[in-house]
């Protein structure tokens, strides 16, 4: 990593934990050079990375301001800044619900007419997983198994670029699940939906597997606003 890479990387750091927050000004290239202990065209090399990213704007004879997270154009750092952000709000959550069900209500239409009895055999296996995990309260197995559901539907469908859309989302799917999960009216929601979901892709009818993924994603976004959100 070069220096203005460094350099970069810090400052991103300092914009993500608020040092520097949305709309304030970063320091004087001057005043980074010396905090950095580099030289001011380092500075502004790690500046121009930050700024291709739309992570700050340059106002000529005024300084380099923070853009909001939802404006920048990188993905690795935005899901940086929202696995940093407070959960309270929910709107990551939220967010986080709405680009699973535009991916992943097709992702099973797709699986319905592709799964193979091994493809099958591994979601009966996860189900019952998530069944055992309900059973015995423990969160941690019931999440990993739903995640591992929800991935090998998406590897089920043959379209390798699908699961690899979600590869950067991972931490905070994972935290996502967490949170909801750790409700158990949600956990028992969960797991229903997921054995109307197998059923569907069992029996091999896209349209009814496509219904089954929607009803759940609408179920996750009423619980997350009921029982997580509204608490």
């Amino acid at each position: 990593m070069s220096l203005s890479d460094q350099v970069a990387e810090q400052l991103l750091n300092a914009i993500i934990d608020g040092t520097c927050a949305p709309g304030s000004a970063l320091p004087p290239e001057s005043e980074l050079a010396e905090q950095h202990s580099v030289s001011r065209l380092t500075v502004r090399e790690a500046i121009k990375q930050l700024r291709v990213a739309n992570i700050v704007r340059i106002h000529r004879g005024r300084g380099t301001y923070v853009n909001p997270p939802a404006v920048w154009t990188a993905l690795d750092p935005m899901i940086r800044a929202a696995a940093a952000a407070p959960r309270s709000s929910g709107a990551i959550s939220e967010s986080l619900i709405e680009a699973r069900r535009l991916i992943e209500i097709g992702a099973v239409e797709l699986a319905a007419g592709k799964c193979t009895s091994g493809d099958l055999a591994q979601l009966r296996d996860l189900l019952q997983d998530m069944r055992e995990a309900v059973e015995s309260d423990d969160v941690e197995r019931f999440v990993e198994a739903d995640v591992a559901f929800h991935d090998a539907i998406m590897r089920a469908s043959g379209n390798a670029f699908i699961p690899l859309m979600f590869e950067p989302f991972g931490r905070l799917l994972v935290e996502g699940r967490r949170e909801t999960s750790a409700v158990p009216e949600i956990r028992a929601n969960a797991l229903a939906h997921h054995a109307e979901i197998l059923r569907a892709l069992e029996s091999g009818d896209p349209a009814v597997a496509r219904r089954a993924m929607e009803d759940h994603m609408v179920q996750t976004a009423e619980d997350l606003r009921a029982h997580v959100l509204d608490r």
